[in-house]
């Protein structure tokens, strides 16, 4: 995202909207902002990233790139299944007072192998071996487990995932102090994501303002599943 002489830091909104429009390029196949090289320019700027993205590890998610955005303008958290465990709030709540960033956005995906892991879990009672790795789906399941059922279809999946984004989004907007004083004080936005493997899209679908939502087409279900950004 370029912004001006000033180096003012942009709204959420606007940040926001610029998330949208890399997006819109990188499916397009029209992004140039991650084919930039290394640099002394770039090493030695000052950090200033525009949106700050608690996203999945997963190796399809590459979040620079799903946004197109270059050195510097994102600051990135990932963790398997988007969680919010302490170190990643310290992380987001750093970026969030100390560069003036204005935006968080949580994003999960189809097909994530966390929600998947955390699924199994549940239907058979039985963790993962690794005590880490249950630390991870034990910290998924709480919010999920009213989800599942005995036949878990792929929508049931994605419903899963989204829940987990959720709660995600709504654990940095009331669980954290620090970030809690900065959404009444200085306007910053907490969001929820889901990126789509399947076609490259990211649909933006908690706590977006009301301004930027886009009205549901005719015949769809009010309120379901209103998008901000329609496909093109």
């Amino acid at each position: 995202m370029q912004r001006d002489g000033s180096d003012e830091m942009p709204t959420a909104e606007d940040a926001l909207r610029s998330l949208v429009e890399g997006n819109r390029r990188f499916r397009k196949s029209d992004g140039a902002a991650s084919a930039h090289g290394w640099s002394h320019e770039l090493a030695d700027s000052v950090q200033r990233p525009f949106a700050v993205v608690l996203g999945c590890s997963d190796s399809r998610t590459p979040v620079e790139i799903v946004f197109d955005q270059g050195f510097g303008e994102l600051f990135v958290v990932r963790v398997a299944g988007n969680i919010v465990a302490p170190s990643v709030v310290g992380s987001i709540e750093f970026a969030v007072s100390q560069y003036g960033t204005r935006l968080v956005v949580v994003m999960g995906h189809t097909r994530c192998g966390a929600i998947g892991a955390t699924v199994q879990a549940l239907e058979t009672g039985a963790g993962p071996e690794s005590k880490n790795i249950r630390d991870i789906t034990d910290r998924i399941a709480p919010h999920i487990q009213g989800i599942i059922g005995p036949s878990n279809s792929e929508d049931v999946i994605r419903q899963a995932m989204r829940a987990n984004v959720r709660h995600s989004a709504e654990h940095l907007r009331r669980g954290s102090r620090i970030l809690e004083e900065l959404v009444l004080a200085e306007g910053v936005l907490v969001v929820g994501a889901e990126y789509e493997l399947e076609t490259g899209f990211v649909r933006f679908f908690d706590g977006v303002p009301e301004s930027l939502l886009v009205p549901p087409s005719p015949g769809s279900t009010p309120g379901r599943h209103t998008l901000f950004a329609p496909r093109d």
